[in-house]
């Protein structure tokens, strides 16, 4: 007999697989957030928050969107990998409830103090870590512990953002540590899934060239990626970092080409993901050239080529496409996902912009567009991820 996919359950279908509340709540507090950072930001509202603006801003996105989105993969992912029962029910409600603690812990963390708030917000991560190396562990499912590396880097860097930011009064190392383990994560998940998926679509669809298979480029071209952010990391101003970067950018942009993006046109679904994955070699780029060019291109400007353009595009594909194949929908964009990937690619690219001119309209756009992209998907897919399977 084979291994049961779910266990006997009969609670609400929202706690019945972890994608379901991870992807609904995430991407709500996604566009909420930035609802909330952009009067912050022109100094028209007040945080409760110990973190300065900027650095809840930063965290809230690195530490609390993405953790949230990542669970909900890795909790959908992983029964798949070992064989083993999904969590679901009561333990999944636990999870569910420590994220959303740590959210409020940290906005408020000014008035129940910096170290309730480190301690409340921490714990999401670290259960997470936990929970998902037991799975694997468990499953005997050894390739995939590579995962968990970078979310375990995250976790830390979680924790030393808090010590950081009381103890200096802004974030630094921290900041930048939670965005190398978010490309990481991008590069280790996305170079499994894309050229699967791409591969997928063009033996039915498009026959011809495929996807390059995993091997030694690839290899090379996330270790060198690892040692580059690494390098950035405790060394933002260095040229060595900057030399760095600029080979993993031309290594990123070279995987990237190995996957036949250019032959998945006709499937919004595929084309999305390679869309979405040019944007870590674009960041790794601009980061080396705001350390070759400081006076001429900002730092931020990668930054949120690697944050609103990779992670914000990157996590939404991904999000469309496993709602929509494990809620038993076909896959296929409709207009309701092509509407979320145009907001989100406009997103990225007008807030890249916006680091190159003063504070103005282009940030108001930026981020209008940011909040289009995950109200369209609240919209389009919310009532998936709240009902049971479509059968």
């Amino acid at each position: 007999m084979g291994i049961p996919r779910l266990r006997a359950y009969t609670g609400p279908a929202f706690l019945s697989y972890g994608f379901r509340p991870f992807f609904f709540l995430g991407s709500l507090y996604a566009g909420l957030s930035i609802l909330l950072w952009l009067p912050i930001y022109a100094g028209e509202l007040d945080a409760h928050s110990a973190f300065v603006p900027v650095d809840w801003h930063v965290h809230e996105m690195l530490f609390g969107y993405l953790p949230a989105i990542v669970t909900g993969f890795l909790l959908t992912a992983i029964p798949n990998w070992t064989g083993r029962l999904p969590v679901q029910g009561l333990p999944l409600l636990a999870l569910v409830v420590l994220w959303i603690a740590g959210r409020a812990a940290v906005f408020f963390s000014a008035d129940i103090g910096w170290e309730a708030g480190a301690l409340i917000d921490g714990a999401f991560l670290l259960a997470v870590t936990a929970a998902a190396a037991r799975e694997i562990v468990a499953g005997r499912n050894w390739r995939n512990l590579k995962v968990l590396l970078p979310l375990a880097v995250l976790a830390c860097a979680n924790g030393v953002f808090h010590i950081e930011a009381h103890i200096h009064g802004t974030s630094d190392i921290s900041r930048r540590l939670g965005m190398a383990a978010a490309i990481m994560l991008i590069s280790l998940i996305g170079g499994r899934i894309i050229p699967s998926f791409t591969r997928n679509w063009l033996v039915r669809e498009n026959p011809g060239r495929l996807p390059a298979p995993f091997g030694r480029f690839d290899i090379a071209s996330i270790a060198i990626s690892a040692i580059a952010l690494g390098a950035w990391t405790f060394a933002p101003e260095s040229i060595v970092s900057a030399l760095l970067l600029a080979t993993a950018a031309i290594g990123q942009a070279w995987r990237l080409s190995r996957w036949t993006g250019e032959r998945t046109l006709r499937d919004p679904l595929v084309l999305i993901l390679h869309l979405a994955y040019a944007f870590v070699p674009v960041g790794l780029a601009l980061v080396s050239a705001s350390i070759f060019f400081p006076g001429a291109v900002p730092a931020a400007a990668g930054l949120h080529a690697l944050g609103t353009g990779a992670v914000g595009s990157m996590t939404l594909a991904v999000m469309i496409r496993a709602t929509l194949g494990h809620t038993g929908r076909e896959l296929k964009a409709g207009r309701g996902a092509s509407f979320v990937f145009v907001a989100i690619l406009l997103a990225g690219p007008l807030r890249i912009l916006a680091t190159f001119v003063p504070y103005g309209v282009m940030i108001d756009i930026a981020g209008t567009a940011w909040v289009a992209a995950f109200a369209g998907f609240l919209v389009t897919y919310g009532i998936a991820l709240l009902t049971p399977k479509a059968r």
